[in-house]
């Protein structure tokens, strides 16, 4: 191993990584979404809506009784893919709408280049294919994306006819009845502890704000009383009584029907948290203690005063969380679970050895290419592409299998390109890391800087031919606030 590969910097898998310059001693509001943001789960909730959303649909959508065989499978998907409604394609797209190599697949079956090549055209998802696309962006679509698979792949065996678009039509009403009719949310309110992940990290990091003169906002899409049993169950080893967390939001908004929220002017009803109805009144303030539903950012904003720079929303879901904010003028923070673990890998050096080789085989091919006297006909310069060829899909296979062994990292292709999802978090996210708490190393006066030498995401080390060699590092400046 080069010992230049092994003095690269070391990314901090906690680290809280800036795409756009951000004060924090310009914050003066802190909003926060409920799921994977304040509260997170464990791999077992997966399994439940991935088990309840396959009942449903044999039971009201009168799916085959072998669909009640399907087991959740943790290990096929990732988040950050796309389906395609017309094919019933599953794909990996890079941040320029091409498919990654192997990053296809129709039910559980991978497709073959060739296939990818003659459906669209070519590798590159061209815009007449785009409409067609689903983009599946956060934490709960994983169990999306098994169901879906393992339905298209159990009726091709079956050779059951069947039209794609259905298929995601049916099983997205299955999820989506998984969350909206309270079914799950009662499951996880009678065992909170095997589906919720108690941190005390975020009730110090609130309690910090608050002390700090910092005011609160919750804004969830979940309705309230999963959000107070979840809260309640979080705070229970705090001090203070976990009936009170409440104390420590200025306003509290539930089932705010987000995206949507950000640019309906559907009015905000109070919510009688006592008798489990909404109120009749016109609501034009906030109480303090009291409970929102609905509503809109227009009637939120002329309510509060609050303006948008000052205002820092964290949120899990690039679409429905941060897009709208985004465009309002908030800042934005996007909690990514799966950073810290990718961070660890590409910290490794194996992955940098064999980042590092494969962007030397590219170098070399990329060179032998440009010789004028290549003959394609010598069986020499023949067995050299070939070797070149064999070696670079070895370095590109060793990468990918590092991560997912189906779909690689969610945040780079397995050509070291930064994916579609990578993209979105670029595009959406004025600072991002892997969980709320990461936020305690920082003071709540401190700058986060864009490093001068970022391509696309700062928490990604670049590893050259030239680092491979022997030559000096390059010198980097981490992105990260802690390191």
């Amino acid at each position: 191993m080069p010992s230049t590969l092994k003095d690269l910097p070391k990314m901090d898998p906690n680290g809280i990584y800036a795409n756009h310059n951000l004060r924090l001693d310009g914050i003066r509001v802190y909003g926060f979404d409920y799921d994977y943001t304040l509260a997170h789960y464990t791999p077992d909730l997966q399994t439940l809506i991935y088990d309840l959303a396959k009942e449903h649909l044999v039971k009201e959508h009168r799916y085959p009784e072998s669909c009640l065989q399907f087991e959740y499978n943790s290990d096929f998907p990732i988040r950050g893919l796309y389906y395609d409604k017309k094919k019933g394609y599953l794909l990996k797209l890079d941040f320029f709408h091409s498919v990654e190599p192997g990053g296809c697949y129709f039910g559980r079956r991978k497709v073959e280049q060739e296939e990818i090549e003659a459906v669209y055209g070519g590798k590159r998802i061209s815009a007449e294919h785009m409409p067609n696309l689903v983009a599946l962006m956060d934490l709960f679509c994983l169990s999306e994306v098994c169901l879906i698979s393992d339905v298209i792949h159990h009726f091709v065996d079956t050779k059951i006819d069947f039209d794609a678009s259905y298929v995601y039509e049916d099983v997205k009403k299955s999820i989506d009845f998984v969350h909206r009719s309270g079914l799950l949310h009662r499951r996880i309110l009678e065992e909170p502890a095997k589906y919720l992940v108690k941190s005390q990290g975020v009730v110090r990091l609130l309690r910090s704000l608050k002390d700090y003169g910092k005011r609160l906002f919750l804004l969830t899409n979940s309705p309230f009383p999963f959000v107070d049993g979840g809260m309640r169950f979080m705070f229970e080893d705090d001090s203070a009584s976990a009936e009170k967390w409440r104390d420590l939001f200025d306003v509290v908004i539930a089932l705010a029907d987000k995206p949507n929220f950000y640019t309906s002017e559907r009015p905000f009803r109070h919510y009688d948290t006592e008798k489990d109805v909404l109120a009749f009144s016109k609501v034009d303030s906030f109480e303090k203690h009291s409970v929102y539903y609905h509503g809109c950012l227009k009637q939120f904003l002329e309510i509060t005063e609050w303006k948008g720079p000052e205002v820092l929303y964290f949120g899990d879901h690039l679409y429905s969380d941060l897009r709208g904010p985004a465009k309002a003028g908030w800042r934005t923070a996007a909690i990514i679970r799966e950073l810290e673990r990718e961070i660890r890998t590409q910290n490794e050096d194996a992955y940098r050895f064999h980042q590092a080789k494969y962007h030397i085989m590219q170098e070399l091919l990329g060179k032998y290419h440009g010789l004028p006297m290549t003959n394609p006909q010598d069986d020499e310069q023949k067995e050299l592409l070939l070797s070149l060829r064999n070696a670079r899909r070895e370095a590109r296979l060793a990468m990918k299998l590092m991560f997912n062994k189906n779909f690689g990292s969610t945040f780079l292709t397995d050509t070291g390109k930064e994916s579609a999802f990578s993209y979105n978090v670029q595009r959406y996210a004025d600072v991002y890391t892997s969980k709320l708490e990461n936020f305690l190393q920082l003071p709540v006066e401190a700058w986060l800087y864009t490093p001068f030498d970022v391509k696309i995401l700062p928490h990604h080390v670049k590893v050259s031919p030239k680092d491979f060699s022997g030559s000096p590092p390059r010198t980097r400046r981490p992105s990260s606030a802690s390191s």
